[in-house]
């Protein structure tokens, strides 16, 4: 930017220099002055005489005003490169600090998801062992004519202790996979989202669902793969609840930027109804599937039409040879 200032400024002084020398060549040649001297002898009754030096005047004055608007112009831009550097820092500020707050958060799921599975599901199974043991007591005892019979409603009571026991455990399993992805902390990201779309097959049986990974995903560090995890969960959801789709695509390949990045592109396409993208929206989901991908300096495209299906694009950048295209 210095350098093409510069030769800029060389240009135009050059200009002014021929110019300059053009004019010299040409009053000298033509004796301008002394002819602009005798016409003016002719008009002294007008004044004529005295315009040069107003004109004088006029040009000193025109370049002390284009003077003053250059310092101005200079200080405006001045000021306004110092505006974007702040914003720019600020920028990347947020950034920072809304990835500390990703990493803050699935820390919290995970240690939530491990205090449910290990405080809560043991004593759940603990209650469960106790009830079953009751009502198999109470089975024994009705089979041996010898030994009392307990009353029907304790057998029953602990049939219904089994059945809400089963219940919160199903509740408490469901709660844990959405806090931490099932298979991700021992089979990687690719085995979790194997597993995340296994299950939305399931929930969305009239729905074909095709997951397609071109790139290797074991070398990606857990917070890129927990971000890919969550990009397709809250796609997945948003699906599920205003397309209306029969079919489903996601593809997971690589992108290679240059010697120093690489990325990982996400697409996530379906044939539902579609959506107007210049209509307001209510929802979050969207806005927090962007934050999540400019999170890490990556961006989330949209494509959409009333009818015609959704398509989502994110772009996750990594470092160069963290993984590999397949």
């Amino acid at each position: 930017m210095r350098m093409h200032t510069k030769n800029t400024a060389r240009r135009d002084m050059a200009l002014i220099i021929v110019l300059a020398a053009a004019a010299a060549f040409v009053c000298v040649k033509f004796d301008v002055s002394e002819a602009l001297l005798g016409w003016t002898r002719q008009h002294e009754r007008l004044q004529v005489d005295e315009l040069p030096g107003i004109l004088l005047v006029v040009a000193i004055s025109l370049i002390w005003f284009s003077t003053r608007r250059y310092l101005e112009a200079r200080r405006q831009l001045d000021l306004r490169r110092a505006t974007e550097a702040r914003l720019a820092e600020a920028h990347t500020e947020n950034q920072r600090l809304a990835q500390q707050y990703l990493d803050m958060q699935e820390y919290e799921r995970k240690a939530l998801a491990r205090d449910l599975h290990d405080e809560l599901g043991q004593y759940l199974n603990v209650i469960k062992l106790d009830a079953v043991a009751i009502r198999d007591a109470n089975h024994a005892a009705a089979d041996v004519p010898a030994l009392p019979t307990a009353p029907a409603t304790s057998r029953a009571i602990a049939g219904a202790m089994i059945e809400s026991i089963d219940r919160v455990y199903a509740v408490v399993a469901g709660l844990i996979r959405q806090l931490r992805p099932v298979g991700f902390d021992d089979l990687g990201v690719a085995a979790a989202l194997e597993h995340c779309v296994g299950e939305w097959r399931q929930r969305l049986g009239g729905a074909t669902i095709d997951l397609s990974i071109e790139c290797d995903l074991a070398a990606l560090d857990e917070v890129r793969g927990l971000a890919l995890f969550r990009l397709v969960q809250e796609a997945m959801t948003n699906i599920a609840r205003h397309a209306q789709a029969t079919r489903i695509e996601i593809r997971i390949v690589g992108k290679r930027g240059g010697e120093s990045q690489e990325s990982i592109e996400l697409k996530i396409s379906d044939n539902g109804r579609g959506a107007d993208l210049n209509a307001p929206r209510g929802g979050l989901g969207l806005v927090g599937m962007r934050e999540r991908a400019a999170a890490f300096g990556g961006s989330l495209a949209l494509a959409s039409e009333p009818g015609a299906g959704f398509t989502v694009t994110a772009s996750l950048p990594v470092a160069a040879g963290k993984f590999s295209t397949t």
